[in-house]
């Protein structure tokens, strides 16, 4: 039996799988859509995930009450999404799940390789 109002299906589109997070402005201002990012996820703490920022938002998505030194303006925080490529998703479809906390990194320097604890771990 169902309530009223309970959720019968919850479907996911799983070739726009991403992740979503929050940059201080100066941070967000360097990222190139396109741009390389590393996800590393609660639940699979020993693998680093690549992914793409696919979005960048126009607009801070959050500020302080009041803006009004430049101390102040740093706190203004940008949405990003770092998506992961649909051919790796369909190469690892037994892993993919929906929802899962973790950490997304970027690079804000691309000429600077990525560390060795962020190089690319995947299942095998």
């Amino acid at each position: 039996m169902l309530a009223a109002g309970g959720r019968v299906l919850n479907m996911v589109d799983l070739s726009d799988v991403y992740m979503t997070f929050f940059l201080p402005t100066e941070q967000a201002g360097t990222l190139k859509l396109g741009g390389e990012a590393r996800l590393i996820l609660d639940a699979a703490p020993d693998l680093r995930i690549p992914a793409t920022i696919s979005f960048v938002a126009s607009v801070a998505q959050f500020t302080p009450k009041t803006v009004e030194t430049s101390d102040e303006r740093l706190k203004l925080m940008f949405r990003v999404k770092a998506r992961i490529p649909p051919e790796l998703l369909q190469q690892h479809l037994e892993y993919v799940k929906t929802g899962l906390p973790g950490v997304a990194w970027v690079r804000v320097n691309e000429e600077l390789p990525w560390p060795d604890d962020l190089v690319v771990r995947l299942p095998q």
